[in-house]
């Protein structure tokens, strides 16, 4: 009923056939025609031709009434699109996990809020289980993992490999006739860990030794989960946890042994009486990834986001 609204609200404005049809750049015949055509779908005339200039009847003055209307609501959209496209105004939704949420998300964050001030960033800290749910149901944009997901229902973007380490206080280092020479924090923050030569850790040295596990469901605990059945060995844990900086840091003050990963060792490095041993590289090296679900509409926000973020990152 409203297509071509803006043939009759042009004849509207001009109180003229003749006077419209040259701004809308078409003959007067043709101009007369589509309006006689909406016309009779709507059932009623819009005009009075019979005076001069042209008049709307009550029909026409309801059409103009509502096609304003519709014109509004045609400049709000696309004044919200224009500030869309500039970044001046929408949001983004970001899902993490702790470690990601924490050491590895605010220096981008930080970034990209400077440089767009009126996008609302919002964070979800969780699981990757729970984030995963969150990403496919539209609750978030992006979510950043190590977990390899289907990319039948997921677009990744790699940002940077992340290396998962034996953290060992002092007091539990095995003799060393029967380990290699440990690793500390320094060694990490040089890139010494990703050393082909450097001997991988047999995790039999610490048979008897407390270890401090993240709880199942998480990446890193099935990746020492994997490490762990690749050599037979089932360590003794006296504590399974949500967080890896909390396992981290009770493994710095002496606990026991835990798996890190080599991200959060350079944002916190360990203090003299805590080593680190490399694992095998097969199953302890991974692609930490930014996903979105398959198919959803990639705003501005996000794909700035991501460029950012790859730039910071990678």
């Amino acid at each position: 009923m409203f297509q071509g609204m803006h043939y009759i609200y042009e004849v509207y404005k001009e109180r003229s056939f003749s006077k419209a049809a040259q701004n809308l750049y078409i003959s007067q015949p043709s101009l007369s025609a589509v309006v006689k055509k909406i016309e009779n779908r709507i059932g009623s005339p819009l005009f009075d031709r019979s005076t001069s200039p042209i008049r709307l009847t009550d029909c026409g003055r309801e059409y103009i009434r509502c096609v304003e209307k519709i014109m509004d609501i045609q400049n709000e959209f696309e004044n919200y699109m224009n500030g869309q496209n500039e970044l001046q105004t929408g949001q983004l939704s970001i899902g993490a996990s702790n470690l990601f949420a924490s050491y590895v998300l605010p220096s981008c964050i930080s970034h990209f809020t400077r440089k767009y001030p009126h996008i609302d960033i919002h964070l979800a800290e969780a699981n990757s289980p729970v984030l995963t749910e969150q990403l496919l149901d539209g609750s978030l944009d992006l979510m950043i993992d190590s977990e390899e997901l289907s990319e039948n229902i997921c677009a990744r973007y790699p940002l940077f490999t992340d290396q998962v380490l034996l953290a060992v206080p002092e007091k539990y280092l095995p003799e060393r006739q029967y380990a290699p020479k440990p690793l500390t924090s320094a060694d990490i923050l040089e890139n010494y860990h990703k050393n082909s030569e450097i001997s991988q850790i047999c995790l039999q040295a610490f048979e008897h030794a407390p270890f401090l596990l993240l709880r199942r469901g998480n990446d890193t605990r099935r990746c020492a989960d994997m490490l762990c059945r690749q050599q037979s060995f089932s360590p003794d844990i006296i504590l399974e946890l949500d967080q890896q900086a909390t396992a981290y840091h009770l493994a710095c003050y002496g606990m026991g042994i835990t798996f890190v990963s080599d991200t959060l060792i350079r944002k916190a490095p360990a203090g003299p009486d805590t080593f680190f041993f490399r694992l095998d590289p097969v199953l302890s090296v991974r692609t930490i990834y930014f996903y979105h679900k398959k198919g959803k509409y990639v705003t501005r926000a996000m794909e700035e986001f991501l460029k950012m973020a790859k730039k910071d990152l990678s």
